[in-house]
């Protein structure tokens, strides 16, 4: 199963008065055929832009600075705007976290399913219509025919990201990225959200990046997962792997911040003290630096990149052979 997206060196940077933002440094990672990849961090991590950069949907003062995106072997950082036309919903589709912002309230969702159908298939209008009724019935919402000539404020939040869903795998794309396609759900509707696109995945065989803050939705729906913090990438490991043997104190904190089973007392939540870097002044070394407790001065090296702990996991923690070999 060979890789259909990989991602290499990729820098995304904004320039501002007060400097430079580099929301993405240095991020590499591949997505095989079938696969789903979790792309996890705290709000802030760079995960968004990265999948905005994978869609070329940088706009200004923000840059695609450094670094490949090769889908099926081309780097599409060398195409031309007209060829993306094609590349962007019919080949990688991305679903936004926020469905009412995303979605045009003066259009009925019926017309922005329908949009999407014949910019990219050359069918007619009445055969674009049946197509998305097959959509909205395919995501699970009732009476599609009728529900097709509503509007966004006429669904309720799970229903409009089962639309965001429609639009999303309209033109049957190879790779989908879903940007945190549950936050704004109760607890119930994301479950149902995640089982649907895991049914949908599995139906048919497309690659999917689920970006997320939520470890616990990594580990039902993921296959491997990178773990991301101040736009570089920590840890890159098989999900199980991660969750078994993680080699990096960010990753540890994050497994240490979950809730668990058990009595309040025997099972306290351990928070990662601190915040985040400023993105603007990135210290040397590695970014976690000031909020790790294995922090030593070998962490102030100015380049630690992505190293093999064993075949398929990897880490970029200068001091991972003497904490956890």
């Amino acid at each position: 199963m060979g890789d259909i997206l990989r991602i290499e060196h990729l820098k995304t940077f904004f320039k501002t008065q007060n400097g430079v933002i580099k929301a993405v440094n240095d991020v590499s990672f591949s997505v095989a055929e079938g696969e789903v990849l979790g792309l996890v961090g705290e709000s802030g991590s760079g995960k968004s832009m990265t999948c905005r950069s994978i869609m070329r949907l940088i706009g200004a003062p923000g840059k695609i600075v450094g670094g490949k995106i090769f889908f099926h072997d081309e780097d599409i950082l060398t195409w031309p705007e007209s060829r993306l036309v094609d590349y962007r919903g019919a080949q990688v589709s991305m679903i936004l976290q926020e469905p009412m912002t995303a979605l045009n309230p003066v259009h009925t969702v019926g017309t922005q399913i329908v949009e999407t159908i014949i910019q990219h298939e050359h069918v007619s209008q009445n055969e674009a219509e049946g197509t998305a009724v097959e959509l909205m019935r395919k995501v699970g919402i009732p009476a599609p025919e009728h529900r097709l000539r509503e509007y966004p404020h006429q669904f309720s939040g799970g229903m409009r990201q089962r639309v965001m869903i429609a639009i999303a795998l309209a033109c049957h794309p190879k790779v989908l990225l879903a940007d945190e396609p549950t936050t704004a759900l109760d607890v119930t509707i994301q479950d149902q959200i995640i089982r649907l696109v895991q049914s949908l995945q599995s139906e048919m065989g497309m690659s999917v990046v689920w970006v997320t803050h939520d470890l616990g939705v990594v580990a039902q729906l993921c296959d491997r997962v990178a773990v991301m913090y101040a736009g570089r990438i920590m840890e890159l490991a098989d999900v199980i792997e991660l969750f078994e043997n993680s080699h990096h104190p960010y990753t540890h904190g994050l497994m240490e911040s979950l809730p668990a089973g058990g009595s309040r007392t025997e099972n306290k939540l351990i928070p990662i003290p601190g915040q985040p870097p400023d993105l603007l002044n990135l210290p040397e070394g590695c970014p976690f630096m000031v909020r790790c407790r294995y922090a030593d001065d070998c962490c102030s090296t100015a380049d630690i990149p992505l190293r093999q702990v064993k075949p398929g996991h990897y880490s970029a923690c200068v001091r991972f052979e003497e904490l956890w070999n």
